[in-house]
């Protein structure tokens, strides 16, 4: 501070100290679907919409005078608010001609013309345009195919020469299908590696791939396909989305049988999806058993459960509202390894039981990492990670002192303290970290905070040991 000569007292407020950190809004639910007779004013197309907890509000998505709930929206709505009022941002697509034509505008992707998000990619655009980033993504409905005629592989024929050297997004022509979405990795102006990202799906005949202008003036690469049945491809849309939104995706099963349940979940190792298999029935208007996707109402209990213990907690062995009943039988006994229920869940597939009542069971997701097998855990991690990256504004261009390390270090530790205290953590804690805080990287306007954690976990299989004694007939005598 400058020295200024002053007659008199002064007052000079000292800005340091630890920040309160608050936790993320974890149970907003994000979702995806068709509702052709909705109202366009309140839900225009590829626009996220905020329906916090209203039935008057989701009501708008069926305007029509029978109220037949054409489209997935407004049934899926209806499932999610029979579990809780919760917060919902709803993103309504086209309903298109064809399957196929409803299935690309499920996938969207970013308008040519004015660079709008569309599709699922809408939901990326939650925060800026309602103010709520969804944590808990579903598309019922759009989930539980296993596509047909996707590409499962590309093989490189030719890695040609004079190419920019950088991963290239391959243009996917012909062949009828949609949706494939191939890389192709440059080094020394030759193409080493192709990478599929999206399989596509309906390509009744090989599309012709090749490398884009924007890889330079090179020639010569070339590439065949293979074409076969892949993983959903709203699915694998999603997996990106959940990723850049610390998100989890509730995804369908087929609602066939469990071999074809098993074969779906083996298309994804992501921590982030957690599929649902069979479908539930419910009553519809006319009093009628339907069978709907299950997601919308598990994406419900989780935001109830979030709600009423916390998103620590594990949404298995909850009872789940509004159904009478599952589109196939899931038998269950507990402590029978052989039933059906345990065999979907040792598969990483939840189940619904009915015992008092019908009942969500399983805990894993379909992570390849066994780290992440547990959904409650990949949740935690995220809210952490998300409410520290997002309380730090303040922190952001700071001069870098003592006191600056000492008030990062306090907030952050108070935070966990508070979790613990909830039983959201274990045990924690964060630390300045000694050796990349060096000289040359403060001096570049670098600092470095590490942070631990010990997340609960479910207690999954609990085992009771019979021990048949004698002991205790000395008390007959």
């Amino acid at each position: 501070m400058a020295e200024i000569f002053l007659h008199g007292v002064e007052v000079i407020e000292i800005d340091t100290g630890p920040r309160p950190i608050r936790t993320v809004r974890s149970s907003v639910i994000g979702i995806v679907g068709t509702a052709p007779e909705a109202d366009p004013t309140a839900f225009p197309l590829n626009t996220p919409v905020l329906i916090a907890g209203s039935r008057a509000e989701a009501a708008k998505l069926d305007m029509s005078e029978a109220q037949t709930g054409e489209g997935t929206l407004p049934a899926a709505l209806d499932g999610i608010l029979d579990q809780i009022g919760a917060v919902v941002v709803v993103v309504r697509v086209e309903e298109g001609a064809t399957e196929a034509e409803t299935l690309a505008n499920i996938l969207g992707g970013v308008n040519a013309l004015d660079g709008q998000y569309e599709g699922v990619h809408a939901l990326l655009a939650a925060e800026s345009v309602v103010g709520y980033s969804p944590r808990v993504l579903c598309a019922p409905g759009f989930t539980h195919q296993r596509a047909q005629n996707g590409i499962v592989n590309v093989t490189r024929t030719a890695g040609g020469s004079g190419y920019t050297n950088g991963v290239h997004r391959l243009t996917v022509t012909g062949g009828t299908g949609t949706g494939a979405q191939i890389d192709a990795t440059v080094v020394g102006g030759v193409v080493t590696t192709v990478t599929i990202v999206n399989p596509g799906s309906g390509y009744t005949t090989d599309p012709t791939i090749a490398m884009p202008g924007s890889a330079g003036a090179g020639t010569g690469a070339t590439f065949t396909v293979t074409r076969g049945t892949v993983g959903n491809a709203v699915v694998a849309e999603l997996v990106g989305i959940a990723e850049r939104l610390r998100a989890v995706i509730i995804s369908d099963g087929p609602n066939t049988t469990d071999a074809a349940v098993i074969a779906y979940a083996g298309d994804f190792g992501s921590p982030r999806v957690y599929v649902v298999d069979p479908w539930v029935l419910v009553a519809n208007s006319a009093g009628a058993l339907v069978a709907e996707p299950a997601s919308a109402r598990v994406a419900g209990l989780i935001a109830k459960i979030d709600n009423d213990r916390g998103f620590w907690w594990s949404p298995s062995n909850q009872t789940i509202n509004g159904i009478v009943g599952t589109a196939r039988a899931v038998d269950f006994k507990m402590g029978d390894a052989n039933s059906r229920a345990n065999l979907l869940n040792e598969q990483d597939v939840a189940t619904i039981i009915r015992q008092d009542g019908y009942r969500l069971w399983g805990n894993r997701t379909l992570s390849s990492d066994p780290k992440w097998a547990f959904l409650s855990v990949r949740r935690t991690a995220d809210m952490l990670n998300d409410s520290l990256q997002r309380a730090h504004l303040w922190a952001v261009d700071r001069n870098i002192t003592k006191t600056y390390l000492r008030d990062v270090e306090e907030g952050v530790n108070a935070y966990i303290r508070s979790l613990v205290a909830q039983g959201a953590l274990i045990g924690g804690r964060c630390w300045a970290d000694p050796d990349l805080n060096s000289a040359a990287n403060i001096a570049d306007g670098k600092v470095f905070f590490n942070f631990d954690f010990s997340a609960p976990y479910p207690a999954e299989h609990i085992t009771f040991r019979s021990i048949l004694t004698l002991d205790y007939l000395e008390e007959l005598i």
